[in-house]
C-alpha cells in the first residue's frame, strides 16, 4: 500500500491547505499509514458522495481519524440511520434558528465580559480567553447546566480538547470519561427533575419512545457526552482561524468593523476558508472504486472537508476571500447528508456575535506572536495572541 502523505508531521497554521492542494491535484484519493492506516478523501465531489451514501459508507464503525472514541457509543454520529434518527429528532427542535435567535442577547453579554478582560489586559489568546470560555458558556446556557457544572466543563473540555490535539492517549480517555460523568449527572438530574421537552435536550431524549420503548439510557448519555464535545471544539478553532485571518488582513478587520451588516456573509466565507474538521471519518461496507482507487471493505476513510471546500473544480480561487461568491451553498463546512450537523444554526450565531463583538471590542487587533495550530481531526487554530492597538 502507498503512503501518500503524513498526518503526524509538524504543521503550522496554512501548512495544511499546502499540502491538500497538492493533494487533490496529483493524489485525490490518498492512503495515510499512519494511526494503523486510512483513506483520505480530498475531493469536493468524493466527499459529498460519500457524506450522502449512508447505506454505503457507514459512520457506526468508526466516526473520526484518529480513532478516539474509548468509551462506549455516542448518537447520532456514532449510528447510522434510522438507528441515529431519534436522537437527532429529539435535538433538532432545540436547535431551530428561531429557538436558537433567542440565545442571542446571552451569547452577546458572555462575548463581552470575556473581552473585557481581555482589552483591560490589551489583548491575550484568541481561543485560550476568548472563544473557548465563550462556547463553553453559550453551550452550558442552552444545556441548562448549573453554575459548579458550567465550571466543571470548562476545564474538562479544554483539557480534552488539549489531549486530542497531543495525541496524548491516556489524558484523552481519562477526560473523556469525565466528560461522561457529567453527562451522566445531567441525564440522572433530569430523569428525577425533568423540564420542558422543547427547552431541555436531556428531558427531550428521555422522553423520547420507539415503538413504545425509550431510548437506552446509555446511548442517551452518549449523545449528551458527543454534543458536549462537538460543541465545544469546532467553534473555538474556527473562532481563531477567523482572528488570524482578520488579523492578516486588516482592510478587511477595519471594512466589517465600519459595515456590520456584512458580517454574517463574511463568517460564511471564512468557514470555507477554515473549516475546522478534517477527519470525520466513514467505513465502506463493500470494496468501492474512488476515482480510480479501490478501496477495501472495512478500512477507514476520512472525510476531510477542510480540502473539499477549497476544491478548484468548485471555487474559483478557493484560497481568496470573497464576500460574494455566487456558489456558497456548496460548502460543506457544516457536513453533508444524514449527519450534517445538527447545531449549525447555533454554530453560526456564535461565530457572528464572536466576530461582531471581537471587532467592537477595541479600533483594531493585530496578531501579537505565533498561532498554534491543531492536529487531526480538527484543523486550524489552537492559539492565536492578538494585541488591541488605536486605529491608524
Amino acid at each position: 500500500m502507498s503512503h501518500d502523505f503524513d498526518p503526524i508531521q509538524p504543521e503550522t497554521f496554512d501548512s495544511p491547505h499546502a499540502l491538500y492542494r497538492r493533494l487533490r491535484s496529483e493524489c485525490p484519493v490518498a492512503h495515510s499509514d499512519a494511526w494503523g492506516g486510512f483513506w483520505a478523501l480530498m475531493k469536493h465531489e468524493d466527499v459529498v458522495e460519500a457524506a450522502s451514501d449512508w447505506r454505503t459508507f457507514i459512520t457506526s464503525r468508526q466516526n473520526v481519524v484518529p480513532k478516539v472514541a474509548f468509551t462506549g457509543r455516542r448518537p447520532p454520529l456514532h449510528l447510522d440511520p434510522p438507528e441515529h434518527t431519534p436522537y437527532r429528532r429529539a435535538l433538532a427542535p432545540l436547535l431551530t434558528e428561531r429557538k436558537v435567535a433567542r440565545l442571542e442577547p446571552a451569547v452577546r453579554r458572555i462575548c463581552r465580559s470575556l473581552l473585557d478582560g481581555m482589552v483591560a489586559a490589551g489583548g491575550g489568546d484568541v481561543c485560550g480567553d476568548f472563544s473557548a470560555p465563550m462556547t463553553v458558556e453559550v453551550f452550558a446556557n442552552w444545556m441548562n447546566l448549573e453554575a459548579e457544572a458550567v465550571a466543571d466543563l470548562t476545564q474538562a473540555g479544554r483539557r480534552y480538547n488539549i489531549a486530542v490535539q497531543s495525541n496524548d492517549i491516556e489524558a484523552t480517555q481519562e477526560n473523556s470519561l469525565l466528560l461522561y460523568q457529567m453527562a451522566r449527572s445531567v441525564v440522572e438530574d433530569r430523569r428525577r427533575n425533568p423540564l420542558p421537552v422543547d427547552e431541555d435536550a436531556a428531558s427531550a431524549l428521555l422522553a423520547v419512545r420507539v415503538d413504545g420503548e425509550p431510548l437506552p439510557e446509555e446511548l442517551i448519555v452518549g449523545t449528551i457526552r458527543q454534543v458536549l464535545v462537538v460543541g465545544l471544539i469546532a467553534p473555538t478553532v474556527v473562532v481563531g482561524s477567523i482572528a488570524v485571518h482578520l488579523g492578516r488582513d486588516l482592510a478587511l478587520q477595519d471594512r466589517l468593523r465600519d459595515e456590520p451588516i456584512l458580517i454574517p456573509a463574511a463568517v460564511d466565507e471564512l468557514l470555507r476558508l477554515y473549516t475546522p474538521y478534517r477527519g470525520f471519518a466513514r467505513t465502506a461496507v463493500r470494496d468501492v472504486n474512488i476515482g480510480g482507487r479501490l478501496i477495501p471493505e472495512g478500512e477507514p476513510i476520512a472525510l476531510v472537508y477542510a480540502s473539499a471546500n477549497r476544491d478548484e473544480a468548485v471555487f474559483e480561487d478557493p484560497d481568496l476571500f470573497r464576500l460574494d461568491r455566487p456558489n456558497m451553498k456548496e460548502s460543506v463546512a457544516f457536513g453533508r447528508g444524514p449527519h450534517t450537523c445538527v447545531g449549525t444554526a447555533l454554530g453560526r450565531l456564535e461565530l457572528i456575535v464572536a466576530i461582531e463583538e471581537l471587532l467592537k471590542a477595541a479600533p483594531r487587533f493585530v496578531l501579537a506572536g505565533e498561532v498554534k495550530p491543531t492536529r487531526f481531526p480538527e484543523i486550524g487554530a489552537l492559539e492565536v495572541p492578538i494585541r488591541f492597538e488605536a486605529r491608524r
